[in-house]
């Protein structure tokens, strides 16, 4: 999660009023309150409920990085890792899982329809 992101599910998660902490500032998952992480620290945990936000069409895949791609294996391997970790973050939800973006959406929501 980049800076902007961190710094939108903050307020975000101020905003409806609860408390929160961010994993990468803390040791494991917080009680009663919303855990805040990048997917990539989100691997191997589970949550009863997960809101994986910004899944917008230049954030997941990140524009900046396919923009520095040099070849194609490079951009392929950009693409899988980018579309493996949404699947990761999004497979984090026990119970409940909400997906948030602003059209255009990822292309990598088309993946995770059943």
């Amino acid at each position: 999660m980049l800076k902007g992101e961190l710094n939108r599910a903050r307020e975000a998660v101020r905003d409806a009023g609860f408390s929160f902490q961010v994993l990468d500032e803390s040791d494991g998952k917080g009680k009663d309150c919303v855990s805040i992480s990048t997917m990539h620290l989100a691997q191997g945990l589970e949550f009863r409920a997960v809101a994986v936000m910004a899944c917008d069409d230049e954030v997941i895949p990140l524009q900046d990085r396919i923009e520095t791609v040099a070849d194609i294996a490079d951009l392929e391997e950009v693409y899988d890792t980018e579309r493996h970790l949404l699947y990761v973050a999004c497979t984090r939800a026990r119970d409940h899982l909400l997906i948030t973006g602003v059209t255009p959406a990822s292309e990598f929501l088309d993946d995770l329809q059943m």
